[in-house]
């Protein structure tokens, strides 16, 4: 006889759970003493949305289901936030959460919520157990479902008197994963398709990749003399420094790389689902009339077809397809439209000066060019990440922890969790001071659990990404943007840690070697000048570009209403695409010759 905790306990440590992350609650408690028991460490965080991007970032580092535990209602709700993580991120996730007593469902009992309506958008399964003999047929359905097809989350509530309850019921073991491969007649139409292309264009994605995927992938684009551009903050899927990588798609990309992607006749998807924020917006490819071949290589059948018509659509591993590809004869080479992407990579890596003393771009550059070629960089959201998009060079496969889903204060948990993973490794959290300050409250947690992450904190008093989007729109009107922030150096020695602060950009290699000898968590904090808002724009020039535009749209409205109503109206499209830094201009290459063409010039 065991109780339900012990039984579930039991199940995970059946499917390799090496440790979960969780938020305690008295609805689990069976749970707790189940994980006791059996020995399954459990990491303590300090916020339910820390915990389960704790857990995510475990599922992308790992490829095999993280786990958190939370408890009812504000629990449930808070983990919520990590949920999405994983559901846009295509990342193995299971969500336990506690649950009131069955015996007072449907009463809105204290912290009743009912997770089928909950969760019912955001996981691939969301489940109840209401048996106790009935938890590893759950538990198993559970990892096999967030592993399936497109990884995501699975939530299952556990009510608290199903779990403390006792029964006898066998365990199950695991059942193998499905045997992945890819036939002859996919093979054949993949190269077919490629060799009618005069400008191809490969896009590996998905949320889960191996530095064996990394090494085929090189191999591939190399012996086909192929271009490669990874999807938003999937950049350690191939050495950056490699001739055959052209940059990554997605927010802040290069815009001559927006260019390539829209002037491509074929796109090999190898796992990317090629959405709005790789396409900017669907502005740069349009479903609805998508003017391009796309070979659409996805482990789910229902995602080909649902935004871009596939031929051919291959519903198979994109790793096992990229496999075969690999040692598959090129049909033939595309060596001059690569180096020609190459050619506006290295471009756009040349550093572009910021204002202040302490300047992103130069911080970023000294990390890619210091850091051990293993070292992990994590992220959240704002404009400092994309200067480590723009300048970081990643050298190894699950070197980048960064959420596409765009989540602020997802850089600290990933980073505790890729410590506690890789305890030999660097870790390095790069963060805003309003990002790192959605989920500083971890810092504790990697305290506890001694996981001495280095955390670069850029400092310029302000929700960065939204000022910007703010003075493009509505120049001059501030409002809800600015931040009073702590002094975030005696933060980290008050949690027992090591501190400083940079003011100028040359102190920092020096700063960053005391952090590391520190050997326990360490901030630096760098206290940027606050005209320093994007790579390619400062705040004034990003109010000036937001007042013509404003002035452009009234002449536009103004010329609307009178007898020759757009006559000269400036296309969005074109602005879209003008690159207001001059080192930007394309080289005179097949790219030049084709825009130049679909211009008329």
């Amino acid at each position: 006889m065991r109780h339900g905790g012990r039984i579930l306990a039991d199940a995970l440590a059946a499917h390799g759970v090496e440790r979960v992350f969780s938020v305690p609650g008295e609805s689990f408690l069976a749970a707790l003493d189940g994980l006791y028991d059996r020995g399954i460490p459990n990491v303590v965080c300090r916020q339910e949305g820390g915990a389960t991007m704790m857990a995510e970032a475990h599922g992308k580092l790992t490829g095999r289901p993280g786990i958190c535990f939370v408890t009812r209602g504000p629990g449930a709700t808070n983990a919520s936030s990590g949920v999405h993580v994983a559901q846009q991120d295509s990342t193995p996730l299971i969500l336990f959460v506690g649950q009131i007593a069955r015996s007072d469902r449907d009463r809105d009992a204290f912290q009743e919520v009912n997770y089928r309506q909950m969760f019912g958008g955001l996981a691939k399964w969301v489940a109840e157990i209401d048996q106790t003999d009935r938890i590893p047929e759950y538990v198993a359905r559970a990892f096999d479902l967030a592993q399936s097809g497109r990884p995501g989350p699975v939530v299952l509530a556990l009510p608290e008197d199903m779990l403390s309850a006792e029964c006898e019921t066998p365990d199950l073991t695991p059942a193998p994963r499905p045997v992945a491969g890819v036939s002859e007649t996919q093979l054949q139409a993949i190269t077919s398709a490629l060799a009618a292309a005069e400008r191809p264009l490969v896009i590996p994605g998905g949320s889960l990749w191996s530095q064996e995927d990394a090494d085929r992938l090189a191999r591939f684009a190399e012996s086909w003399g192929l271009p490669v551009a990874v999807p938003f903050r999937r950049q350690d899927y191939m050495d950056n420094r490699l001739p055959n990588y052209a940059g990554d798609l997605g927010v802040g990309m290069n815009t001559k790389l927006g260019e390539v992607l829209r002037a491509a006749d074929c796109i090999l998807s190898l796992g990317s689902r090629l959405g709005d924020t790789l396409t900017a917006g669907y502005t740069l490819m349009n479903p609805a009339d998508q003017g391009r071949r796309i070979i659409h290589v996805y482990p789910d059948p229902d995602e080909i077809g649902h935004l871009w018509r596939a031929d051919p659509g291959i519903p198979a591993c994109p790793r096992s397809v990229l496999a075969a590809l690999a040692d598959a004869a090129a049909p033939r080479r595309w060596d001059e439209w690569t180096a020609e992407l190459r050619d506006h990579y290295e471009t756009w890596q040349t550093p572009r000066d910021t204002p202040g003393a302490v300047r992103m771009e130069r911080v970023v550059r000294w990390l890619s060019d210091n850091l051990p070629e293993d070292a992990i960089i994590t992220n959240g959201a704002g404009n400092y990440a994309a200067f480590v998009h723009r300048y970081f060079r990643f050298k190894q496969a699950r070197t980048q922890m960064a959420p596409t889903s765009g989540s602020m204060g997802y850089g600290l948990p990933a980073a505790i969790a890729a410590k506690l993973q890789h305890p030999d490794r660097t870790v390095v959290c790069m963060a805003g001071d309003g990002d790192l300050q959605m989920t500083m409250n971890e810092l504790s947690t990697a305290r506890q659990h001694d996981a001495p992450v280095i955390v670069i904190v850029a400092n310029n008093g302000r929700y960065g990404t939204i000022r910007m989007h703010q003075e493009k729109h509505y120049p001059g009107r501030v409002s809800g943007t600015d931040l009073a922030n702590p002094d975030f150096a005696a933060l980290a020695r008050a949690f027992g840690g090591h501190g400083e602060l940079v003011t100028d950009d040359d102190e920092f290699g020096a700063a960053f070697a005391r952090a590391q000898a520190a050997g326990t968590l360490a901030i630096i904090e760098l206290r940027l000048d606050p005209e320093a808002l994007t790579t390619a724009a400062t705040l004034a020039e990003t109010r000036a570009a937001g007042e013509a535009a404003a002035a452009e749209r009234a002449r536009q409205a103004q010329q609307a209403s009178g007898p020759d109503s757009g006559a000269d109206a400036t296309s969005s499209t074109a602005l879209v695409l003008r690159d207001p830094q001059p080192d930007q201009q394309p080289r005179p290459g097949l790219l030049g010759r084709l825009m130049r063409s679909l211009s008329g010039r």
